[in-house]
C-alpha cells in the first residue's frame, strides 16, 4: 500500500483497512456479491460495519455462502436456528428480511436477466465518481439511493432505505466515494474504465 486511505478507514483493525484496501469501492459485476452485500448493509442497521465484518465468515455459513436460490427457500425453522446463531447479528426482523429479500433478488433476477442488469441502470451503467476532497462532504444519501431504495421497497424488499442503500452502492463500486487524497480513488477508476 502507498499514499493515504480515507479516514474512516484509519486507526481501525486490519480487517475493516484491509476492506477498504481491496473491496470498498471497486464496481461488482457478480450478483452473488451484490446479494452478499445487501444482506450486510441490511444487517448492519444500527449497528457499525466493524461489528458486520467480524462476523461477516458467520454470515457466509449462516446464509449459504449468499446463494440466494438456496437463502430464499429458508423457512421457520432456518429462522430458529439463524436467531440462536452467534456468528450473526441475531435480529428477527433483520434474519426474516433477508429471506424475503432472496426471494425478491430472484424475482428480479428473473425479469431483468440478473441483478447486475438491473442494478447499474440506477447510475447509467457506470459508477458515480464523486471528487471529495474532505470526509465530511460524503453524503449518506443521493438522488439515484432514494430511487434505487423506492424501487427495491416496491419490489418487496426489506431494510433498504436510502442511507443502506447508499452505503451498498458505495460498497459495490456503484459509486466512488473515496477521497481523491486515497490512494483507492485512482485504482478504482482504473477498474471503472477496465468494465
Amino acid at each position: 500500500m502507498t499514499g493515504r486511505r480515507c479516514p474512516w478507514s484509519e486507526g481501525v483493525e486490519r480487517d475493516y483497512r484491509h476492506y477498504h484496501d481491496t473491496e470498498w469501492g471497486v464496481p461488482v459485476h457478480d450478483d452473488r456479491t451484490h446479494f452478499e452485500f445487501l444482506i450486510l448493509e441490511g444487517a448492519q442497521a444500527g449497528l457499525s460495519w466493524a461489528i458486520i465484518l467480524r462476523k461477516r465468515e458467520g454470515y457466509r455459513k449462516a446464509f449459504a455462502d449468499f446463494a440466494p436460490q438456496r437463502v430464499a427457500r429458508f423457512n421457520r425453522r432456518s429462522v430458529e436456528r439463524l436467531v440462536n446463531d452467534a456468528g450473526i447479528v441475531r435480529n428477527r426482523l433483520k434474519i426474516v428480511s433477508a429471506i424475503g429479500n432472496a426471494r425478491a433478488f430472484l424475482d428480479i433476477q428473473e425479469e431483468f436477466g440478473s441483478f447486475e442488469n438491473y442494478v447499474w441502470r440506477f447510475v447509467a451503467g457506470k459508477p458515480i465518481v464523486n471528487r471529495w476532497r474532505r470526509q465530511n462532504q460524503v453524503p449518506s444519501t443521493s438522488p439515484a439511493s432514494d430511487a434505487l431504495s423506492s424501487d427495491l421497497k416496491s419490489r418487496g424488499f426489506k431494510f433498504v432505505g436510502s442511507t443502506i442503500v447508499y452505503a451498498y452502492m458505495q460498497a459495490t463500486g456503484l459509486v466512488n466515494d473515496h477521497l481523491v487524497s486515497c490512494f483507492r480513488y485512482e485504482a478504482c477508476q482504473r477498474k471503472r474504465r477496465r468494465r
